[in-house]
């Protein structure tokens, strides 16, 4: 197993290096001159290009990516044309506003995907499957943006029930811990507090949640139908194992590895995913702020998401090939 491990990690290095490759000549190549944009309309030529020559732009593009992927390296992944702010900063100070969202996104997709796809495999062609399965349909068709806004008219405009933008009122924001407003609120012992950031987070962790559930039902529905027809379920009814036992121990273990495979990357594309929702709820997470980065052609930010987004979600594949070992015996990384 950590012979595997190894290997994997080190598979890391040439992903890495592609994707950093790709999203420096992206920003190179296709972007507008971040010269102007961050100069003003009336800069003059002369200070444009001392503007460049200060900033790297004037030197060849491969050592434009020389300089970018040395400094990655040592931890350093530049500063940020606006703000002036180590990139690496700027990303730590937002980061933990999307993780928070993207956990609570999977855990509610995982929990009644999970739920509504073992109940429709169970009850396979009954009236409960074929609600579970419209579910799915409309949440794999609904766009994210067109329910983030359904859900602020009906549950914020309409009913008054929940917040509909940021993270938590300014007057109960807790003191800087982890970065999660939900742990530092308990650290703190502020319920107050800690309800009010939860309210925030139920409108965009749903709405950035329903086509992951959507996924997650499907799959399970799948694997558990394909799981209940095998012999050894066959067996274990005859037996007479109680329908509950079967169905926990034995449909549900075996059946569980493809499930583990689609959280896993869905987990991985909320990353991507949480820009339209923290665009429509005003988020103050990474996702709006990078789209306000690329509009403004801030190279660095850009790339500096681009490869954190990237690593976390090769790691998170790692880690979901290490948990097919303990769900199945049968399975060995021992090459």
């Amino acid at each position: 197993m950590l012979k595997y491990i190894v290997k994997r990690i080190l598979m890391l290095i040439p992903v890495l290096i592609g994707v950093s490759i790709i999203v420096f000549l992206i920003m190179r190549v296709f972007s507008p001159d971040p010269a102007p944009i961050v100069l003003g309309q009336h800069a003059t030529q002369e200070s444009v290009e001392a503007w460049r020559e200060a900033n790297g732009l004037n030197d060849p593009i491969v050592v434009q990516y020389i300089n970018f992927i040395t400094g990655a390296l040592k931890g350093d992944l530049g500063t940020s044309y606006y703000t002036k702010t180590p990139v690496t900063e700027e990303i730590m100070a937002r980061f933990p506003a999307t993780i928070e969202l993207a956990l609570f996104a999977i855990i509610i997709a995982s929990f009644f995907g999970i739920l509504i796809g073992i109940i429709s495999a169970v009850k396979k062609n009954s009236i409960f499957d074929n609600a579970g399965m419209l579910l799915a349909l409309v949440g794999v068709s609904m766009p994210i943006f067109w329910l983030g806004i359904i859900l602020i008219i009906i549950f914020s405009g309409t009913l008054h029930w929940l917040p509909s933008s940021g993270r938590i009122e300014p007057l109960l924001r807790p003191m800087h811990v982890t970065g999660f407003y939900l742990i530092d609120t308990l650290i703190a012992g502020d319920m107050e507090a800690f309800v009010d950031a939860l309210k925030h987070l139920i409108l965009p962790g749903v709405a950035l949640a329903m086509y992951s559930m959507a996924i997650i039902t499907r799959m399970t529905r799948s694997s558990m139908i394909e799981t209940l027809q095998q012999d050894y379920i066959r067996t274990a009814r005859a037996k007479g194992v109680s329908e509950g036992n079967v169905i926990r121990k034995h449909a549900f273990r075996n059946g569980m590895i493809p499930i583990v495979t689609v959280i896993g990357l869905q987990l991985g594309s909320l990353l991507g995913g949480a820009v339209l929702t923290e665009t429509v709820f005003s988020w103050p997470g990474i996702g709006s702020y990078t789209v306000a980065c690329i509009l403004k052609s801030d190279f660095p930010v850009v790339q500096g998401v681009v490869l954190l987004v990237a690593t976390i979600f090769v790691l998170i594949n790692l880690l979901v090939d290490v948990i097919y070992a303990f769900l199945d015996p049968r399975i060995k990384y021992s090459k």
